[in-house]
């Protein structure tokens, strides 16, 4: 039996301001509050932090190359808030997720791939459908999917920053807290040795 390779398991939390952050003093952010609950809780992961401010699904396509560079071994996807905000094509933001989804798994990277829903005002239509896509790719074997990224976070003022998109302090520790079971879930599929 080899032994287990030197270092913390590699975790690439491949997303836009939610995952980067936005708004929050350093240290405060998704990535940092979820290293810390992971070293909290023994685990030896180191979370790559690819959140950029903005991004939607093609900009997370765009830039998965750059990102696997740091050659993870498990990935968290939080994209499509962006999409959604512009009220881009479902079937854009589906192809895109696919996209991202078939090079992790070419790669044998088991992935959790967070969801997101579009904001009320585009109309229940368009919501259903964008709901879709996440609901579909959570779908595909070897994904563990989380249904939405913000569960019990989104529209509470109280949980989140002035603009009401992007969680506080309080927000994020809910989040972390909420979804930590599924990142542990996902870190027990990476092959040891």
């Amino acid at each position: 039996m080899r032994a287990a390779a030197a270092g913390p398991v590699r975790l690439l939390a491949l997303g836009d301001s939610l995952t980067a952050g936005y708004g929050l003093p350093p240290g405060e952010g998704f990535v940092p509050k979820l290293q810390a609950a992971l070293t909290a809780r023994g685990r030896q992961v180191r979370v790559l932090d690819a959140g950029v401010s903005g991004d939607t699904t093609a900009g997370g396509l765009a830039r998965l190359d750059w990102a696997l560079a740091e050659e993870p071994q498990a990935a968290l996807v939080e994209l499509g808030g962006n999409d959604g905000l512009r009220g881009l094509p479902p079937a854009e933001t589906r192809r895109n997720l696919t996209a991202i989804l078939d090079r992790l798994e070419a790669r044998r990277i088991p992935v959790l791939l967070s969801g997101m829903l579009a904001p009320p005002n585009l109309g229940a239509d368009y919501g259903r459908e964008f709901a879709g896509v996440f609901q579909a790719l959570g779908q595909r074997p070897g994904v563990l999917f989380d249904p939405f990224f913000l569960e019990g976070i989104a529209g509470d003022p109280a949980l989140n920053q002035p603009d009401g998109i992007h969680p506080n302090p309080r927000g994020v520790a809910i989040l972390v807290a909420r979804i930590l079971p599924a990142v542990e879930a996902l870190l027990e599929r990476v092959p040891s040795g």
